[in-house]
């Protein structure tokens, strides 16, 4: 492994010789080979890109030129307004309600736009919301789908296990609002969601945490075979008042689980692309690391020291380690505990440390996948030890959607 890496850092090091940090790279054999090995655990369902997760139009039309990948689930409406109209892709599937008045009307307004977005709802008050801005009988009719809240909820509800998603639970509710969309006019129920957080999104295997390693491998099994009669039955339940085009679930973490349940007809999947440090706790699969970013050391502060000017590119999520950048290049670098990941200035430790020099590029992982993206207007794109194209990412083409 050592030695991998070592001719990792050579080989990127070689690629980027003309570029002064920051600057961020895509391993394009990687990324090649995380987006055939996502289609592979899909086994035969869909792959819809989690356009949050890639950042960058090239990026994002790049994975659904492969086979087995289609369509966009968009984190915005105006982000899903934006890949429809510049032609990446005819399928968003927008993954959040919203309450975007001006891109409800550009939506509205457009019969080709909503033939292309579809809107997630989970509740009347979203759909008065659409009523508000565009009157049914003036506008064309929306695609809607329904999120279906994954999170398990054992002792009788007593413990929630998950992320805090849609008020939409039980089989039930699922029925009911699909009974009120389908009467609703100017609306066109679609689509079911049901994204199992607690189990795409939750590594098993936390490095040198053993005993909580196994506390979430078991809630997870629990949680998968509740969700598996559940969803079901709510498939069942909405089924009854719309013909649905999918199902939609799952995430990189859980691609081939979530595959394996026969009401869900597609899964969704990004950060697998990039391969961030998160991913590094699954057992089941691990993406290869395809997406780096790289900072220039400026100081050495003391014996076994080495600082790199900025590096605090801090992910999202809980406030803890897990969500800091790893040095990962040269093998044998460590964030200073005190300090961690600065603003202006991150100091590295390690064995490593003694042999950089001014000048010298220290290579990191993103804890996260597209939100490295928000930090650079461009990704290298390497193939080998060259440089073959450089593309922007939204931030690069003036876009910032959250």
């Amino acid at each position: 492994m050592a030695t991998d890496r070592h001719d990792l850092r050579d080989r990127l090091d070689r690629a980027t010789a003309d570029l002064d940090p920051p600057y961020a790279v895509v391993d394009l054999a990687a990324f090649d080979a995380n987006a055939a090995a996502l289609v592979d655990r899909a086994a035969g369902k869909p792959v819809r890109v989690a356009s949050k997760s890639v950042r960058s139009r090239d990026l994002i039309a790049r994975a659904l030129a492969n086979p087995g990948w289609r369509g966009v689930m968009a984190f915005t409406l105006p982000e899903a307004l934006w890949l429809v109209r510049s032609g990446v892709t005819d399928d968003a599937l927008v993954a959040y309600p919203t309450a975007d008045r001006s891109a409800l009307a550009e939506l509205a307004a457009d019969p080709a736009l909503a033939a292309a977005v579809t809107l997630m709802v989970d509740g009347t008050d979203q759909l008065d919301l659409v009523d508000s801005v565009a009157a049914p009988d003036r506008r064309s009719e929306l695609r809607v789908c329904l999120d279906l809240d994954a999170s398990w909820r054992p002792l009788g509800g007593r413990v929630h296990v998950g992320v805090r998603r849609s008020p939409v639970h039980s089989a039930r509710a699922a029925g009911a609002l699909a009974a009120t969309v389908a009467a609703r006019a100017g609306f066109r129920l679609v689509g079911l969601m049901a994204y199992e957080a607690q189990i795409a999104g939750l590594g098993d295997a936390p490095p040198g945490r053993a005993a909580l390693g196994a506390a979430i491998r078991l809630a997870q099994r629990g949680s998968y075979r509740e969700l598996l009669a559940r969803r079901s039955a709510a498939v069942a339940a909405v089924r009854e008042h719309a013909d649905l085009e999918f199902v939609n679930g799952g995430g990189t973490g859980s691609v081939a689980a979530t595959s394996a349940d026969p009401a869900v007809t597609e899964v969704t999947a990004g950060s697998g692309l990039y391969g961030p440090t998160l991913f590094d706790a699954y057992r089941a699969w691990r993406p290869t690391p395809a997406a780096f970013f790289a900072c220039a050391v400026v100081r050495r502060p003391a014996p076994g020291y080495a600082t790199v000017l900025g590096g605090g590119w801090i992910a999202s999520g809980p406030a803890e380690r897990s969500r800091l950048p790893r040095p990962v290049l040269p093998v044998g670098l460590e964030l200073v505990g005190t300090e961690g990941a600065g603003e202006v200035q991150t100091p590295l430790t390690g064995t490593a440390a003694a042999t950089l020099r001014v000048g010298d590029r220290v290579w990191f992982r993103h804890a996260k996948a597209g939100e490295l993206a928000e930090h650079v207007n461009e990704l290298h794109l390497v193939d080998g030890d060259t440089v073959v194209a450089t593309v922007p990412t939204y931030r690069g083409e003036g876009r910032a959607f959250l």
